[in-house]
């Protein structure tokens, strides 16, 4: 049975947009002025000869009425009361349904103040890591120029649309949406832009990557980088010469502090695109769900890293389709996190110090393998951990060599639709390892390896017994 359509707030404002009355409005599209009031205030749904004169008057698509919008308020609803805050608060589907189709505007005020909530958690996580620096001199000054843009990625669920349907249409109309894309760029920058390129051999101490020649209109690219890595510099430098003024346009418009920030964000911009044009939005989401989100199978399907593919993946939230959402992080051995991006709930560590438990650690004991983890966070949330290590090698023997570990996951109830969920019994709470953000904010009372206090609870030592951990938390009820 189709889903009834109730989005009386969409209609109320498109009449409102063409500055008419119920009456007239009604007279418009074949219908009385009460069953038009009814349909505004959602005690009727839209029927499909309204949908069509709706269309037919208003230059409407039908999609422009399509309930994505709504179902999208509701999971996020449901994402904000799961918060423990609202622990006591249950209520029903329905009443969701009626808060975000009914009162949209309300909807969408308590989902900013929750996601005010939420900044002000990650702000105590700058705390964390000024405190751990010795350097605090209050948030303000704590927030670092890639932090800044980090949070500016993650609070777009690191999915920016009009570069990504750009460079999905030019994939499209250049037909480079597979096959070899290395020589598709190396040909488009050739023709479109009369761009050479040119491979060089650097001498083993030059970490050049990129290096462009305004003056002769020459790219040098290192010549030790493998396909994928080649392929997305090309794609990097299609965006900078094509795509400046849509990069700076959203710059503008982000109202980052520094000039610094500006600068990493158009960076990052610029990337996003690179990333897009080598995985275009459409037949990459097709690939993954046939895959059931593979991820060696994907990037032998595209020509890309494992790292590309994985960075794609958490950032596929397109309104109307979306992918399923992940979190993806690299880390350096030293628990460094160099690259973060999440259209999840999960929170990270900003600079080191992240949950020893956390399997994306691991990784590193086994190269070359998948390690797959079902991990709780101290919200409750549960997610399907999967991390395996990479290694970035140079030209020659005395070329220095990168090490990583790069870690994908989802929450449990998109498990099912991703390979690596396999074999694992979900519904049991037998192998759940409970992790956390880190050590300075985690709330949990035993953690065998807990490496500092928190920094909001006080401590009880006892001098007469002595546990892994030195120290125990006080529970804030009987802090006196």
């Amino acid at each position: 049975m189709a889903e009834k359509l109730f989005v009386g707030p969409k209609v109320r404002t498109l009449r409102e947009s063409y500055d008419l009355t119920q009456a007239t409005f009604a007279e418009r599209i074949g219908i009385s002025t009460s069953y038009l009031n009814q349909i505004e205030n959602n005690q009727r749904p839209l029927t499909a000869p309204v949908l069509l004169s709706l269309s037919h008057h208003f230059n409407l698509s039908l999609n422009d009425f399509a309930s994505a919008d709504t179902n999208r308020v509701l999971a996020d609803l449901k994402e904000a009361l799961a918060e423990p805050l609202f622990r006591d608060t249950n209520p029903g589907l329905q009443e969701l349904k009626m808060a975000a189709s009914n009162s949209p505007w309300l909807a969408q005020a308590f989902l900013t103040l929750h996601q005010a909530h939420r900044r002000a958690n990650e702000r105590l996580m700058v705390m964390d890591d000024a405190l751990s620096a010795q350097s605090y001199e209050g948030a303000d000054r704590a927030i670092l120029p890639y932090e800044e843009v980090r949070d500016y990625f993650h609070y777009h669920d690191n999915y920016i649309d009009e570069l990504d349907l750009a460079a999905e249409d030019l994939a499209r109309r250049h037909g480079m949406q597979e096959g070899n894309r290395l020589s598709q760029f190396q040909s488009y920058l050739e023709q479109r832009h009369a761009v050479r390129v040119r491979l060089t051999e650097n001498p083993a101490n030059d970490q050049t990557l990129r290096r462009y020649d305004k003056e002769n209109r020459i790219l040098n690219l290192n010549g030790s980088l493998d396909s994928p890595s080649l392929s997305f510099h090309l794609a990097h430098q299609i965006a900078i010469m094509e795509y400046k003024d849509l990069i700076d346009a959203r710059v503008a418009k982000a109202n980052l502090h520094s000039e610094a920030a500006e600068a990493i964000a158009k960076l990052g911009l610029a990337n996003y695109f690179a990333g897009a044009l080598c995985l275009p939005y459409q037949r990459f989401l097709e690939v993954a769900r046939e895959t059931r989100h593979d991820i060696d199978r994907m990037r032998h399907h595209f020509g890309t890293s494992q790292e590309q593919v994985c960075h794609r993946l958490s950032s596929m939230q397109r309104p109307g389709a979306r992918g399923v959402p992940f979190y993806f992080l690299r880390v350096d051995r030293a628990g460094n996190v160099t690259k973060r991006h999440s259209a999840t709930r999960f929170q990270f560590a900003r600079f080191g110090g992240a949950c020893p438990l956390w399997n994306v650690h691991e990784a590193f004991e086994a190269p070359g393998r998948f390690m797959v983890q079902v991990a709780e966070m101290p919200d409750g949330i549960r997610y399907l951990c999967v991390a395996t290590s990479i290694t970035k090698l140079g030209s020659g023997y005395h070329a220095p060599v990168r090490r990583y570990a790069i870690g994908l996951g989802c929450e449990l109830s998109y498990a099912s639709e991703v390979i690596y969920s396999d074999g694992l019994n979900l519904k049991s709470d037998a192998g759940v390892v409970e992790i956390g953000v880190s050590c300075r904010i985690c709330e949990r009372q035993r953690c065998h390896q807990r490496a500092a206090p928190p920094v909001d609870r006080r401590l009880f030592v006892n001098p007469h017994n002595r546990q892994f951990v030195p120290f125990e938390l006080v529970n804030s009820s009987t802090d006196k």
